[in-house]
């Protein structure tokens, strides 16, 4: 696979992925033009705790919003995916009940607990005429987002980002939690046209760092390190690999990684052929994290498994989140087409799904 080869990627690209993955700052400039419409009840602001449910690409957006704006959240975020209730739940918290189809069991199934420990409901979810959720929501008087998926023509939630990611810190805006400076977006959203350029198909390999990275993962387990600010994008970034890219990924954390993982990387000795090491570099990380990162990679290392690192450029820890997101976007596509997979289907989830029927 040549990945400057356009026809060839457009024919293995059934679904439209990569023009979704191009209009990402149309999806985040669309949820920023509509927030003026979203109102939530003023008791909402004095809630202690926020949860929220959602699976797959409806909750890894809330991991990145939680890694990105939390320092400024003024209540704890806890993601509970599936169909169990935290215990804490209760009069004081805020419950965003997330699913871009509307459809999903878990988040539905857990809609009559919520309701009866009286927390305070918020739900997103796309427009849809199957859609469970929106329904519930206008039945109910469910305070929340619904969104028009314009943007987003793959249909899939996980090329949908701009709006579950966006819409899910609006949300937590307008709900009195944390404030959103529009102007900060506004420049993230036009920063993120222009890095779209160096990242897009037409940009060739030479020049185009999601396409080196993906040719240097490709046919390797990879293992993404993020710390910090990164870590929701890089449990967001593991998602796409495995399903547009039908590649294994998974991630660890700085600095929770050095109080186990390195031990782990001797055996099996096949390691060092079938491992590859991606680490997320940032300035703005702790200065012990960074120099733990250096040291770290020392470790993979020595264990003769191979290192790659990525240093985010953007000034501010939202802006990074950002950028990261619309990299990791387009490195799993390109990854997905060295595979030479059709990024767009999803074979074992629709037959796991179907099984569950």
């Amino acid at each position: 696979m040549n990945l400057d080869n356009l026809k060839q990627m457009k024919k293995l690209d059934t679904g439209q992925v990569a023009e979704s993955i191009e209009l990402l700052p149309d999806q985040i400039r669309q949820v920023l033009g509509e927030s003026r419409l979203v109102k939530i009840p003023s008791e909402y602001s004095r809630v202690t705790s926020v949860v929220i449910n959602g699976m797959g690409g409806s909750n890894i957006g809330a991991g990145i919003v939680k890694s990105i704006f939390g320092p400024q959240i003024k209540a704890p975020i806890t993601i509970a995916p599936g169909y169990s209730v935290p215990g804490h739940v209760n009069a004081n918290t805020l419950f965003l009940i997330s699913s871009y189809s509307g459809s999903t069991e878990e988040p539905l199934s857990v809609y009559a607990k919520i309701k009866k420990r009286k927390a305070k409901i918020l739900a997103i979810t796309g427009h849809g005429p199957k859609n469970k959720l929106e329904k519930l929501m206008m039945k109910d008087n469910i305070p929340g987002y619904i969104f028009k998926p314009q943007h987003n023509p793959s249909g899939q939630p996980r090329l949908g980002l701009g709006y579950t990611l966006f819409g899910t810190a609006i949300l937590l805006a307008k709900a009195g939690l944390f404030k959103i400076q529009v102007r900060e977006i506004e420049d993230i959203i036009a920063s993120m046209e222009i890095w779209s350029r160096k990242l897009k198909p037409e940009s060739p390999i030479k020049t185009n760092i999601a396409k080196q990275l993906a040719a240097k993962l490709y046919n390797k387990i990879g293992i993404l390190v993020g710390a910090e600010h990164t870590l929701g994008n890089a449990r967001a970034l593991r998602n796409q690999f495995n399903e547009s890219s039908k590649h294994f990924v998974t991630y660890l954390n700085l600095p929770d990684m050095n109080h186990f993982a390195m031990e782990g990387l001797a055996n099996p000795t096949a390691n060092k052929k079938n491992l590859i090491f991606l680490f997320f570099d940032s300035s703005l990380y702790h200065p012990r994290v960074q120099q733990r990162a250096e040291l770290t990679k020392q470790v993979v290392r020595k264990n003769k498994i191979a290192v790659i690192s990525h240093q985010l450029k953007s000034k501010s820890i939202i802006s990074q989140g950002f950028e990261l997101l619309q990299l990791g976007a387009w490195l799993s596509y390109y990854l997905g087409m060295l595979n030479q997979v059709d990024p767009i289907k999803i074979p074992w989830v629709d037959w796991f799904k179907k099984q569950l029927k």
